[in-house]
């Protein structure tokens, strides 16, 4: 396998999702067309889920594309094995990635400053494919650093790539009701039932079901949780708009005024970095 065999393999798998998630579209849109007094609301829902890819691609494109060099750097000056690029280890770079994954979701749920960025994801009432590119500006930030640590396995920048494009395009079709439970398949790998479980906002669903393509990790850590009833979606706190800017940002202005308040910079400083809806009674 060739690094750019890899890459065309990566375009395929990402183009075939992708097809599914737009034949999801085309019925969910059909569905909103015949929703009545609700689809004006469910139209705008989807484009402020839409608008989040402007400020993020923006990133991307003039940050994140060069800053991804690192891993590149990294691979030919400090690492000084690289596994072999064939079948067996990129299928263990899948696995890294989505491990890799778990984690990655796991500490951005924990952490209230990337909580800031990943509760743009989490912001919608409403649960649909166009959910699926909800994202904070700066997420990706998050996921380059969190994914650097391959490097150090031995893993070619190319293999970790695929891992990531291939972690990612599989949860395109996940965001969506219209895909009822799946019986076994629920309980090994990420679905419909299990991600909305993940985007629900009541008591036992909170913080639940981190998994990219398979639960395992969910089940290994005591973070997996069934779908039981259907969870309402949104922040736990009384947010619900479909202004772009306020759904870009929704998370910064309190952070910040809660680092304002702080009585110290030690205090500032955990305010930062503990779970959200950390207060200073909490040691």
């Amino acid at each position: 396998m060739t690094p750019d065999a890899l890459q065309t393999l990566a375009t395929q798998i990402d183009e075939v999702f992708l097809v599914i998630g737009a034949a999801i579209l085309l019925i969910e849109l059909a569905e909103v067309l015949f929703k009545g007094r609700h689809k004006g609301r469910s139209l705008l829902e989807m484009v402020a889920s839409a608008s989040t890819q402007i400020p993020y691609l923006v990133v991307e494109v003039l940050i994140l594309t060069s800053a991804y060099g690192v891993f590149y750097i990294l691979a030919e000056t400090v690492v000084p094995w690289q596994l072999p690029m064939t079948w067996w280890v990129i299928v263990l770079a899948v696995i890294a990635a989505d491990f890799t994954y778990y984690w990655e979701h796991r500490i951005a749920h924990e952490v209230r400053l990337l909580w800031t960025q990943h509760a743009v994801h989490h912001s919608s009432r409403e649960y649909n494919i166009i959910t699926g590119i909800r994202f904070g500006p700066l997420e990706g930030v998050w996921s380059l650093i969190a994914h650097i640590p391959l490097v150090f396995l031995g893993f070619s920048p190319d293999m970790i790539f695929f891992g990531i494009i291939t972690v990612l395009a599989y949860q395109t079709w996940i965001h969506t009701e219209l895909v009822g439970k799946l019986g076994w398949f629920d309980k090994v790998m990420n679905s419909p039932a299990n991600h909305r479980v993940h985007h629900g906002c009541d008591d036992k669903y909170i913080d639940r079901n981190y998994g990219g393509i398979t639960v395992i990790w969910d089940q290994l850590f005591g973070t997996y949780q069934a779908e039981e009833e259907t969870p309402r979606y949104g922040l736990k706190r009384d947010f619900d708009s479909r202004n772009p800017l306020a759904v870009w940002f929704s998370e910064v202005p309190g952070l910040w005024r809660d680092m304002r308040r702080a009585r110290s910079w030690g205090e500032a400083w955990r305010y930062m970095t503990r779970p959200p809806g950390w207060t200073p009674h909490e040691r």
